[in-house]
């Protein structure tokens, strides 16, 4: 067996895999693609056969939402071993040209949709917020950090804007980094580029710890997974936005007054859900809404269905004739008779706004995050 195959093997601890099955049939993604968790588990004890496993086209198909984790009796990350089998690829300059281009954006703008670092706070140019500055005596209680889905696509930056809008009402003491503000990398090591990844996370957390705030606020649940879980060194502590405007509603400082007659039901993503177990906050905060009935969808919370945004699918594209995901997910809404699915990541609320309009429905039914949900119910 050669030192590469035996490295392999040691890193993803393939000999720990019993071959029981549940990985794969835990699977969101299996029901519509070739990809086979198991199957990479057993194959990847073979000698030799590094190269061909990690030119299966279905690597790309995973989209690391940690269902196959969560599901493991031995407590694997089968979802590890296909990331490596991509980072061979990315070695080697195998890839898609949107995922280079994804990378490259990264690398040079602190982005992956391609646009300049000089744009990154056109989101905001209405807005009167504070823009921090490191080394600042005086302490700022949030940071908060603005994926680059939210601070560059049109529709979704609509988000970061009623952020603003909430914490302003709930007079809390917030700034933001501005222009220096860079890609967390979270889709960077999902896609399999290790050596960009740790340049996000060293230089990244290099930047954040100049600061003198109290928390770090993350509005896309990659972001927080990414800061509280992956990044090294990193100071402050960490949040989701659900976590806090929980809070600020528990404690009275936030108040909502405007009635949505609407049923309501939540998306759990699974970057937030299946990855750190926060379930309860963004049940909590719609079913503060006046007016509003909530109901839950028949597969929530860890048994969620993966909207297939995550693991870099934003930037791959692949083949199959079987329904997505997404699509699945609003037929299922429209049969429990739910006008609003919210939402509480930036690429849940892309997949699913383009699934109503692949359905036809997107004239009845909406689909907003749960902080559009909150502004309007000021």
């Amino acid at each position: 067996m050669c030192a590469e195959e035996l490295d392999f093997i040691e890193k993803y601890d393939l000999l720990g895999c019993i071959q029981c099955g549940r990985c794969t049939g835990g699977c969101p993604v299996a029901t519509r693609t070739p990809l086979r968790v198991r199957g990479f588990m057993y194959d990847g004890l073979n000698e030799e056969r590094l190269e061909e496993l990690s030119e299966k086209p279905e690597i790309w198909d995973c989209t690391t939402c940690f269902t196959c984790a969560a599901r493991c009796p031995k407590g694997l990350e089968p979802l590890e071993v296909l990331i490596g089998l991509r980072s061979l690829l990315i070695e080697e300059g195998k890839v898609q040209p949107t995922v280079r281009d994804a990378l490259e954006s990264i690398f040079k703008d602190g982005n992956p949709w391609g646009s300049p670092r000089s744009k990154r706070m056109d989101w905001a140019a209405d807005l009167d917020v504070k823009i921090l500055e490191p080394e600042d005596e005086e302490k700022t209680d949030v940071m908060l950090y603005i994926c680059c889905t939210d601070a560059y696509d049109p529709r979704v930056m609509k988000v970061a804007q009623a952020l603003v809008k909430v914490l302003k009402a709930a007079n809390v003491d917030f700034g933001l980094i501005g222009e220096e503000e860079s890609c967390c990398g979270s889709e960077v090591r999902r896609l399999g580029e290790e050596g960009l990844f740790e340049m996000c996370d060293e230089e990244n957390v290099e930047m954040m710890n100049s600061y003198n705030v109290g928390s770090i606020v993350a509005i896309s649940p990659h972001c927080y997974n990414t800061l509280k879980k992956e990044y090294h060194g990193l100071k402050h502590p960490v949040l989701h936005y659900t976590e806090l405007v929980a809070q600020l509603l528990e404690d009275g400082k936030l108040t909502l007054n405007t009635e949505m007659k609407k049923l309501i039901t939540y998306h759990d993503p699974c970057f937030l859900g299946k990855q750190n177990d926060i379930y309860d906050e963004p049940r909590y905060i719609l079913t503060r809404i006046p007016g509003a009935e909530y109901k839950d969808f028949d597969r929530c919370r860890e048994r969620s269905l993966c909207c297939e945004g995550g693991g870099g699918k934003m930037w791959v594209e692949t083949e199959s004739k079987e329904e997505r995901l997404a699509e699945i997910r609003v037929d299922d809404a429209k049969e429990m008779g739910a006008e609003v699915i919210a939402v509480a990541c930036p690429f849940c609320l892309l997949t699913l706004e383009d699934a109503t309009k692949v359905k036809g429905v997107d004239e009845e039914m909406r689909v907003a995050d749960i902080l559009e949900l909150l502004a309007e119910a000021l």
